[in-house]
């Protein structure tokens, strides 16, 4: 039994983690795809990129809290069946902890971008209208403020990369 939980948790750890770096990734790939066409605003194309950028938060909040939920839920599974946490190596450890603050740092990132910069963004955009221009200084604005989500994202995928890496030496048992 305590194998079967383990291999659960472990099933639905790697696919948040596949999800966290798919997310940074497409989401990288249609905001370089849509920079081809300058900052000015062209409406039905940015309103598609917000609607998708905006609408895929609620899903990398449900894959990070994923990635802790199974994350603390393996070793407590251990726990439950054995009473004691299993010794694991130095460099599992190491990794582990890495693991952490990368996973941490997503979060903040995160949150800067879907409390603060997303609100932003779609507060300017409602403003907007398919047959009007926009005024030069709130386009400017609106543009500034993707550049900046998108260096954020661009940090977060890092992160995600940092974090599968040190998943795989999670699993090494040499101490």
């Amino acid at each position: 039994m305590e194998q079967l939980i383990h291999s659960l948790l472990l099933a639905l750890h790697n696919i948040a983690l596949v999800g966290c770096a798919a997310a940074p990734f497409y989401n990288r790939n249609l905001v370089i795809s849509r920079s081809q066409y300058g900052a000015k605003l062209l409406y039905e194309l940015d309103k598609v990129v917000e609607d998708t950028l905006q609408g895929n938060a609620p899903y990398c909040i449900f894959f990070i809290a994923t990635l802790f939920i199974t994350g603390f839920g393996m070793p407590l599974n251990h726990y439950f069946f054995h009473g004691a946490f299993k010794e694991i190596s130095t460099v599992a450890m190491i990794a582990g902890i890495i693991k952490l603050l990368f996973i941490f740092g997503m979060v903040v990132i995160m949150t800067i971008i879907f409390l603060k910069i997303n609100p932003e963004l779609k507060k300017i955009f409602s403003g907007f209208t398919k047959n009007v221009l926009p005024d030069a200084t709130i386009e400017a604005k609106f543009f500034k403020l993707r550049k900046r989500r998108k260096y954020l994202c661009e940090i977060c995928l890092v992160f995600v990369i940092i974090i599968l890496v040190s998943s795989a030496f999670l699993g090494f048992n040499m101490n």
